[in-house]
């Protein structure tokens, strides 16, 4: 089969999964009569993973989900970056598990709270730069990754990272640059 042919297929396979979450958002608005929840998540699943194909197929930036042991607070994770040369480490709070939880809300943190908290603290090893910040999730249709794999509210890796392209042309300039230790770097988001 050839690239043209498997792009095609792909895209095809998008528009299906496009069409999908739109019928399973339709499902959402009248009375439920069961499983809406289910196949809207699911049909959010199917999309994402039709965004990356198409992109990885196209050799385009996408975005990957990356396992973490611990989910952040939805509500307000209110993140710390911490950073030298050596070593980076990601602080934030902890997904409160409410076993009555139906979907429907968030609790809100804020940082001048001094009630108990847990926290997790992630080390990246060998990380040699970090973005924090903008765009938040009112913006997220803006983010360049939309439409190429982007969750909110997950930790994702960026396959064809432009970031480390970059990254890469202002090494370049050293007289030490060795292009072959570029090739396995890869970049992390995480998307509040």
């Amino acid at each position: 089969m050839s690239i043209s042919v498997s792009v095609t297929d792909l895209q095809s396979a998008l528009k299906a999964a496009q069409m999908r979450l739109k019928r399973a958002v339709q499902a959402l608005a009248p009375k439920h009569r069961g499983g809406e929840l289910q196949e809207f998540a699911a049909a959010q699943q199917a999309l994402l993973e039709a965004e990356r194909a198409l992109a990885a197929a196209q050799n385009e930036p996408h975005a990957v989900p990356v396992e973490f042991p611990v989910q952040w607070d939805t509500g307000a994770p209110l993140p710390y970056l911490l950073q030298n040369d050596y070593r980076t480490f990601l602080v934030f709070f902890l997904r409160d598990v409410d076993p009555k939880w139906d979907g429907t809300y968030v609790n809100i943190r804020h940082a001048n709270n001094l009630s108990p908290s847990n926290l997790a603290v992630i080390e990246f090893k060998r990380c040699i730069c970090t973005k924090m910040g903008t765009p938040n999730d009112e913006v997220f249709h803006g983010h360049p990754l939309n439409g190429k794999g982007l969750r909110g509210y997950s930790p994702l890796r960026v396959k064809n990272s432009l970031w480390i392209k970059e990254l890469e042309v202002i090494n370049s300039m050293h007289c030490g640059y060795r292009p072959e230790s570029w090739r396995n770097l890869h970049s992390v988001t995480a998307k509040q």
